[in-house]
């Protein structure tokens, strides 16, 4: 948690303290010894689309079910789950990090339907309250199982993913 606010959301140690309970240098210290642990391991595979494609069915089947136990088959047990509600909407105020802490919290997307996509070039679900986009949950696979989720509920974002940008080089 410590890893992906410090170098994805660019907080400050201080920041992250609070979020975490932890002092700023003790939350320093994880981030570096994080970012070495990262720089150590073995650049991760590139998921076949194929791949990409069945693990997303299996995940939105889960979801959309409620079928706890093939929720947690398909989640890395040290899957992480960020949430952006923007302050305007709810969502995670910190990382949901666990399989069985993340299964918890897409519990109560049950009954829900969800919509496969594809945003900013990585697998996605779009989450539909009365016609509207109310979620979007990006979904990173390594392995055959999902180790990152990242749900952005925040009304500015989401305003802008009825519109579909062509990329040109």
């Amino acid at each position: 948690a410590v890893f992906v606010l410090r170098e994805v959301f660019d907080l400050a140690y201080d920041e992250i303290a609070g979020a975490v309970d932890k002092s700023p240098a003790a939350v320093r210290q994880i981030a570096h010894r994080a970012r070495a642990h990262v720089a150590a391991r073995r650049p991760r595979g590139v998921v076949s689309p194929a791949e990409a494609r069945g693990v997303l069915e299996a995940f939105q089947r889960a979801v959309e079910t409620g079928d706890l136990q093939r929720l947690l088959d398909i989640l890395a047990p040290d899957v992480v789950l960020v949430g952006d509600g923007g302050g305007v909407v709810q969502a995670a105020l910190a990382p949901v990090v666990g399989a069985g802490s993340v299964a918890d919290v897409l519990g109560r997307f049950a009954a829900a339907s969800l919509q496969p996509a594809q945003v900013n070039g990585h697998p996605a679900l779009i989450r539909r309250l009365n016609g509207e986009i109310d979620t979007v949950m990006a979904v990173r696979i390594d392995d055959g199982l999902i180790t990152g989720l990242y749900a952005v509920r925040n009304p500015e974002k989401l305003s802008r993913m009825e519109r579909e940008t062509t990329v040109s080089r």
